[in-house]
């Protein structure tokens, strides 16, 4: 077990560079098992999920290089089982995203419930529908999803609510189905559109991408590729409100700011300057204690649920009240409790955190929740005074590549070192 430490009060100031985003990563990885050729993808992260996910590539039989210039070949030729047990997913819950391309190609998997983030109940149910819809057999047995089908085979099917892994399996799926498949009420996140784009270059007929209606026209086979990942709008965002958090100037740089319309918006509602290029975003809030801001969460294009965590950071350093009101997940105001040990003042009221900014906030040891949780509270530490102690930061490495480092880049005094607490112990209060 590893912890981070970060001795606060210092202003962060510099550039970053933005990595590829994980989200799109992890659906471009099972996109291979659609292909017997090889998938070139680049601008890959380094990060536990991704590493995950290879392991699971593997477990399969898959082919999976790794290069230095942050790509990976993926060769599906070589599956020689069409499973993803629980020891393999339990970490991870894009782990579902393998069910839709195994029964595609393959015509059969063996899939484990996933696990991940404690932020949720993020059922499967809706893939499971639309993988019935286009005639597969499916059924649930000791935690085990068993899918069965001949070819699948196109389908009009309106997903009872967005999701976003959903509509990436289903997609992925219709790539090899007979006929055309409409998913109705389809997610419209960047990285769908990129896991799309992944897919046309594979061969695949797709069009809507980034609307509510996605249209795909089945293949009788797809092709290798090369597919450059997406910058990632999450890491960006999360650099740029830990500028804000602790009255800094930073700059990301090989990112794509159009990405970052709903969060660019807030940040400067906050009183924070923002300026941005083709590929970089600065955000300059020096200036002043950032302004109260309120946020709801919604489905892209509104404010980012991943973003949530970061932005009651702003708000507990704020001046003035701030609303935080969560409506895509029921459990993801756990980093709140947290907060509070370093003096935040958050009162609750259902799915709203009503939080009164202070002046500052104090150093203390805390434990990371969940992944976007446990970046909150590594920029509460840089933000606050004294020494701060993130533990369980295994979270924050699911889906921040260096994350220590990128922000020691910026100035934030920041190290990693081993966990001594026991397993199992919990953080006194």
């Amino acid at each position: 077990m590893e912890m981070l430490r970060i001795e606060g009060g210092t202003p962060l100031a510099g550039e970053v560079r933005a990595s590829g985003a994980k989200n799109a990563t992890l659906p471009v990885l099972a996109a291979s098992l659609l292909l017997d050729e090889p998938l070139i993808i680049e601008n890959v992260p380094h990060l536990e999920d991704v590493t995950t996910s290879n392991v699971l590539l593997a477990h399969m039989g898959v082919g999976v290089t790794m290069y230095d210039n942050m790509a990976l070949a993926v060769d599906a030729s070589t599956i020689v089982r069409c499973e993803a047990p629980y020891d393999l997913v339990k970490t991870m819950r894009a782990s579902i995203l393998v069910l839709g391309p195994l029964l595609a190609r393959r015509g059969h998997a063996d899939v484990s419930l996933p696990g991940g983030c404690a932020i949720g109940s993020r059922p499967v149910d809706i893939h499971l529908a639309g993988l019935e819809a286009m005639g597969a057999e499916i059924t649930v047995e000791g935690g085990i999803i068993k899918a069965r089908a001949g070819r699948l085979t196109g389908t009009r099917f309106a997903m009872e609510s967005v999701t976003v892994t959903g509509t990436e399996n289903l997609m992925m799926a219709a790539t090899l189905a007979d006929g055309d498949t409409v998913l109705e009420n389809a997610a419209r996140e960047p990285e769908v559109v990129d896991l799309a784009q992944c897919l046309v270059a594979m061969g695949a007929e797709i069009q809507g991408a980034g609307t509510s209606t996605i249209r795909i026209r089945g293949k009788s086979r797809l092709h290798g590729a090369r597919h450059r990942v997406l910058p990632d709008r999450i890491e960006t965002g999360t650099f740029l409100a830990a500028a804000v958090a602790t009255k800094g100037i930073v700059t990301v740089s090989q990112t794509d700011p159009a990405l970052l319309e709903a969060t660019a918006e807030k940040l400067a509602a906050t009183g924070a300057r923002i300026e941005s290029g083709s590929d970089w975003i600065r955000v300059d809030a020096s200036a002043q204690r950032p302004r109260a801001v309120n946020i709801r969460t919604s489905p892209y294009p509104g404010f980012a649920t991943d973003m949530q965590a970061q932005f009651c950071v702003i708000a507990a350093v704020a001046n003035g009240t701030s609303s935080v009101t969560e409506t895509v997940f029921e459990n993801r105001f756990m980093h709140a409790a947290e907060l509070e040990r370093m003096g935040a003042m958050i009162r609750p009221e259902g799915n709203t955190l009503v939080i009164t900014g202070q002046p500052t906030l104090t150093g203390a040891p805390v434990m990371a929740t969940d992944l976007r949780a446990s970046v909150s509270l590594v920029i509460a530490g840089i933000a606050a005074s004294g020494t701060t102690d993130v533990r369980r930061v295994y979270h924050i490495d699911r889906g921040y590549e260096c994350v220590e480092e990128k922000m020691a880049q910026l100035g934030a005094q920041i190290q990693r070192l081993p966990d001594k607490q026991p397993v199992g112990s919990t953080v006194a209060s």
